[in-house]
């Protein structure tokens, strides 16, 4: 099945379509992990954006319903350098290709990825669209440049919970042997606003021993605080968070009456609400190797990442500190308040995929949360 994917400045490249047939645009985005393709596609921090995977071949352990971490999957499109069509893995139940194609989402493989990449660290991230069904120039070139941006639009309201759910699922046999749940700890009670929540948070928080509530971005701080938690964890989600005005303005009337952590979304928003502005990247963090240093040990983490905002440090008060600094581009990868129980990071601390350098986060809100309720 030929593709063809082009992009807004015009750059074009063929290849051959996998998963599903048809036409989607979206902001062409790279992701750097060697694996974890299955994370990367049901992560709902991906909406509205196209997927390039810099590791060459993709597909080869195929699907399994553990890695998941979400109901759907929320990428436009996927563009890989080879697709694996014959996977091998005790774990696999299907083929990748036949993963896409079941819901709807078109892939194309057999694209210089490399090329592709260069242009967007040089270019910056920008619009594109994917067709297995319409190949003149012209007419690509021209849905592409009238497709939404991703800069002002409020990505968050398609992909977060439509009504509150209790989970209660650990991380079970993917635990990490070093951080198993300690038992007769206090069942401290936290409510998960879902800007688009990874399941493997959710998993990480019961194994801390929480007890787990999600509920939808609008909720209302009353709402929230009529549920007695007591904490409060503002998961990841997509896109632009200044559009998102709806959650700065309940999380700034949340601040100082319950313990926060904030995590990707939920960190720039937290930002915002603590006054600061947000910024576009040129061409984000994506992958599962960024090295961030925390300010305060000195210690630096490898870190997984994926976002394309990053909040100002320049616009920041004096009663919030910059925790943790990304190494590569000196950007802000974590905050936290002097007056109020509320932190963030920029990263994802409960990785899948990535290592587990930032575990500790986990810990360290187990703890506020203790010693805000003694």
């Amino acid at each position: 099945m030929k593709a063809i994917l082009v992009l807004e400045d015009g750059s074009t490249f063929e290849g051959r379509g996998f998963g599903a047939p048809g036409e989607r645009t979206g902001e062409v985005v790279f992701n750097t992990s060697m694996s974890g393709y299955q994370e990367i596609l049901t992560d709902p921090s991906y909406n509205a954006q196209i997927v390039v995977m810099t590791y060459p071949e993709i597909g080869n352990y195929g699907v399994s319903p553990e890695d998941t971490e979400s109901r759907s999957l929320f990428v436009r499109g996927f563009v890989v350098r080879e697709y694996c069509y014959y996977p091998s893995n005790w774990r696999s139940v299907k083929s990748l290709g036949d993963y896409l194609g079941g819901h709807g989402i078109v892939a194309v493989e057999g694209v210089d990825t490399r090329q592709l990449t260069r242009i967007i660290r040089d270019k910056g991230a920008m619009r594109c669209i994917i067709s297995t069904v319409d190949f003149d120039m012209d007419s690509l070139l021209d849905k592409v440049k009238s497709s939404p941006q991703i800069v002002g639009a409020d990505l968050v309201t398609e992909v977060s919970a439509p009504e509150a759910y209790d989970w209660s699922e650990g991380s079970e046999l993917w635990r990490p042997m070093y951080d198993l749940r300690e038992e007769g700890r206090a069942p401290f009670k936290v409510v998960v606003i879902d800007y688009g929540t990874k399941s493997n948070i959710l998993r990480r928080l019961v194994d801390m021993g929480f007890k787990v509530t999600v509920v939808p971005s609008r909720t209302s701080p009353n709402d929230v605080l009529a549920l007695e938690p007591d904490g409060i964890l503002l998961s990841n989600g997509p896109g632009d968070p200044e559009p998102v005005t709806y959650a700065i303005e309940n999380i700034r009337a949340l601040l100082g009456k319950k313990p926060i952590f904030g995590i990707c979304l939920g960190h720039q928003i937290l930002g915002l609400a603590m006054g600061g502005k947000t910024f576009k990247l040129k061409f984000g963090h994506r992958g599962t190797n960024q090295p961030v240093k925390n300010v305060a040990t000195g210690k630096v983490e490898i870190t997984s990442q994926n976002h394309s905002f990053a909040v100002d440090p320049e616009t920041l008060g004096s009663a919030v500190d910059v925790t943790h600094v990304n190494l590569n581009d000196g950007t802000v990868e974590g905050l936290r308040h002097r007056s109020y129980p509320a932190f963030s990071v920029q990263y994802h601390p409960e990785a899948s995929p990535g290592p587990h350098d930032s575990s500790y986060l986990f810990h360290e809100f187990y703890n506020l949360v203790k010693e805000c309720a003694s």
